[in-house]
Formats: structure tokens, sequence, C-alpha cells
């Protein structure tokens, strides 16, 4: 799939990230990668703030054992 992106940048900015080449198809799709990757980092970082807070007693190694055998079985079910 591809995408067209058109934007309207104040003219300062504009001038500037095009001297800086920005407006690349190529520098584009870099900053994309860049922002998508920084919000899954972010989102790992929140998803463990909110496990580190929970109230939930940490598995033993026997009942991570079981978890992992019945997902197993189940997927083979």
């Amino acid at each position: 799939m591809s995408a067209e992106l058109k934007i309207n940048l104040p003219d300062g900015l504009a001038r500037e990230a095009e001297a800086n080449g920005l407006l690349t198809p190529e520098s584009i799709e870099l900053l994309l990668r860049e922002e998508l990757k920084r919000r899954r980092v972010n989102g790992l970082f929140a998803a463990a703030d909110r496990l580190a807070s929970s109230e939930l007693l940490p598995l033993t190694e026997a009942e991570v054992e079981a978890e992992i055998l019945a997902a197993r079985q189940s997927r083979r079910a």
C-alpha cells in the first residue's frame, strides 16, 4: 500500500524543513517510522508501569508451566 501525503506548514517551517532535506519521501518515511517506534516503546513502558502498580501476585514457576501447557493444549484442540 502507498499513500500520498499533503501537508500545510507555516512558511518558515516549510523553508527550514526543505533546506534540511526533511520533505523528501525518504525523510518523511524515516520520521514516521521513528515516531511509530517511539510510540510503541512508550506503550511498552506504560504497560510495564501498570503491571508494576497492580495488586496481582506473581505466578509461581509451577503456575507459569501450567498456563503454558493449557495454552498449548487449547491450540491443539
